[in-house]
C-alpha cells in the first residue's frame, strides 16, 4: 500500500483577519483580494502536484474564509470538496464578530493561554476545540489509508494536525505555538520502513514558495 500523505493548507488572507475580527459564523465575510490572489498561487502550486501524483480526496471547514478558498482550488484541480463541519475552527459563543483585541483583554490573552477556560459564554476552550479537532483529523486519516489527503482549513487545524501527528500533550500550547501564514502548505507523510515501523514525517511546514512577495 501506497504511503498516507496529509496536506493542509490554510486559507488566504481574510476580512476578518485584517480587521481584527473574530471570524467565526457571522464574523467571517469571506477573502480579501489578496487572499484570492494567494489562493490562485496555491491552486496553481497544488495543480502541479496533482499532476503528478493526484490528490484523492480534498476537505475543507465550512467557514466562509475556507469555503471561497476550497472553491478556487476545486475548480483548478476539477475536483469535488467534503465540507467537515467538525473540521470548523473554535467555536466562539458571543465573542463572534467582535474584535480579537477586546476578547484578548477581557480573557488576558489568547485562548491557548489558558486552554481549559471558555474565552467567551458560550465560546470552546482551547482544549475542547482540541479534542473535536484531533478526533477528527484522526478520522479523516483512518478512512483514507494510502491516500493523498488535502484538507483546507484554519491555522488552528495545523496546530491540532501536529499535537495530534507529533503526540503532544495538549497544553503544550501554554509555551508553544506553530506560525502558519495565509495559503501556505504543511505536508506530513506517512513511511513504514522494511521491519514494517510506521511513523509520521513532517516534511514541510509553513511552505510559502509558491507566493510572490506581494502576497506573503
Amino acid at each position: 500500500m501506497p504511503a498516507t500523505e496529509l496536506l493542509l493548507a490554510r486559507h488566504g488572507e481574510a476580512v476578518c483577519n485584517v480587521e481584527g475580527i473574530v471570524g467565526g459564523k457571522r464574523g467571517c465575510t469571506g477573502l480579501t483580494d489578496r487572499g484570492r490572489r494567494q489562493v490562485v498561487q496555491l491552486a496553481e502550486r497544488l495543480l502541479a502536484e496533482h499532476a503528478i501524483r493526484p490528490f484523492d480526496v480534498i476537505y475543507s471547514t465550512p467557514r466562509r474564509r475556507c469555503q471561497e478558498t476550497a472553491e478556487i482550488v476545486t475548480t483548478v484541480l476539477g475536483m469535488l470538496v467534503h465540507v467537515d463541519p467538525e473540521l470548523r475552527g473554535a467555536d466562539h459563543g458571543d465573542a463572534d464578530a467582535r474584535p480579537w483585541r477586546e476578547i484578548k483583554d477581557a480573557f488576558g490573552g489568547l485562548p491557548q493561554h489558558d486552554p481549559h477556560r471558555p474565552y467567551a459564554p458560550g465560546a470552546e476552550s482551547w482544549l475542547q476545540y482540541l479534542h473535536r479537532s484531533t478526533a477528527t483529523l484522526a478520522r479523516i486519516i483512518a478512512n483514507h489509508p494510502g491516500q493523498r489527503i488535502l484538507i483546507l482549513a484554519h491555522g488552528e487545524t495545523i496546530e491540532a494536525a501536529h499535537t495530534l501527528l507529533l503526540g503532544l500533550p495538549p497544553e503544550t500550547c501554554i509555551r508553544t505555538r506553530f506560525a502558519t501564514d495565509h495559503a501556505s502548505l504543511t505536508r506530513w507523510q506517512q513511511q513504514t520502513n522494511r521491519l514494517s515501523q510506521t511513523v509520521w514525517i513532517l516534511s514541510a511546514h509553513n511552505d510559502i514558495q509558491h507566493l510572490t512577495e506581494d502576497h506573503r
